[in-house]
């Protein structure tokens, strides 16, 4: 164990901004706007304002295969949120989600617009709306759902737990890393098993649980988050790298990881979508070649 001085909690704990890692500057222990801004409005039906994390990433692969299936109706807005500079405490924001966390899906394809936050339940909103990548049959249905659900539960475990810790605390401690790399390691296992008599994370089908897990562990298995691949010996997860590989070829894949992107290739980078032309005009390494 660690030779660290032991932490003894005060009986009352007060909020030290000096304090949290590299996250420090936008966490805090209120909720509520801290600026007023409105959100933008585009042309689509559809409004996400969104950031290419894996949250985000769920909901603009969902958007890209209902359009590649034909669901012209899933035409939407992506609205870059910079969570390090606080776009999610606006008052817009804050008033579409009220947690301020990305990503927020507006709907304004009826008569009043509907707000839909917790990119779960966005993935919801859109299967249920378009009858897409949601298995309507009950088994298969609430297979798809339970799986879905064990995301939302484990990912903060791996990003929240082991991600900080690992990544992003002030010190290296051995105590929370150890107990979150277990953790991690667990859910791999849990989800190598099950892919190895599944093609899909639900079924023999492609959904929206696939959709769900797939930016947070498929980028895990292929060390791409957190520097942690030797680490975690990912490789090791067989079945895990073979589906991963396999969801990773789909065109609507590519093109939802895109959006909302502002790290890694400039070519890779859509920071903003408001048109499937974007994809070809308007990635980060165009525009900075027209300035």
């Amino acid at each position: 164990m660690s030779d660290q001085a032991e932490y003894v909690p005060p009986k009352v704990w007060v909020w030290d901004k000096d304090s949290g890692g590299r996250f420090a500057n936008i966490n805090r222990p209120i909720a509520g706007p801290t600026h007023d801004k409105d959100l933008p409005v585009g042309k689509h039906p559809l409004q996400l304002y969104s950031l290419g994390t894996p949250n985000g990433v769920k909901v603009t692969v969902m958007l890209e295969e209902l359009l590649a299936a034909g669901h012209s109706g899933a035409e939407y807005d992506a609205w870059l949120i910079n969570i390090g500079e606080g776009d999610q405490f606006s008052s817009g924001y804050v008033a579409a989600n009220p947690n301020s966390k990305i990503p927020v899906l507006v709907d304004r394809s009826g008569t009043e617009p509907i707000r839909v936050f917790e990119s779960g339940a966005i993935l919801i909103h859109l299967a249920e709306k378009f009858g897409a990548f949601l298995p309507t049959e009950t088994a298969k249905r609430a297979e798809t759902l339970s799986w879905l659900m064990w995301q939302m539960g484990s990912a903060p475990f791996l990003g929240g737990g082991f991600g900080h810790f690992y990544a992003y605390a002030p010190t290296k401690q051995e105590y929370p890393i150890n107990r979150y790399a277990m953790e991690v390691k667990r859910q791999m296992d849990v989800l190598d098993r099950r892919l190895a008599e599944s093609e899909y994370i639900a079924g023999a089908d492609y959904t929206i649980a696939d959709m769900a897990i797939w930016p947070w562990y498929g980028a895990l298995a292929k060390g791409l988050v957190y520097d942690a691949g030797e680490f975690l010996q990912v490789h090791e997860y067989k079945n895990v790298q073979r589906w991963t590989d396999q969801l990773a070829t789909r065109p609507a894949v590519k093109r939802g990881r895109m959006v909302n992107r502002v790290t890694g290739d400039p070519a890779s980078q859509l920071r903003e979508r408001h048109d499937a032309s974007d994809f070809d005009l308007r990635t980060q390494d165009k525009l900075e070649a027209a300035e």
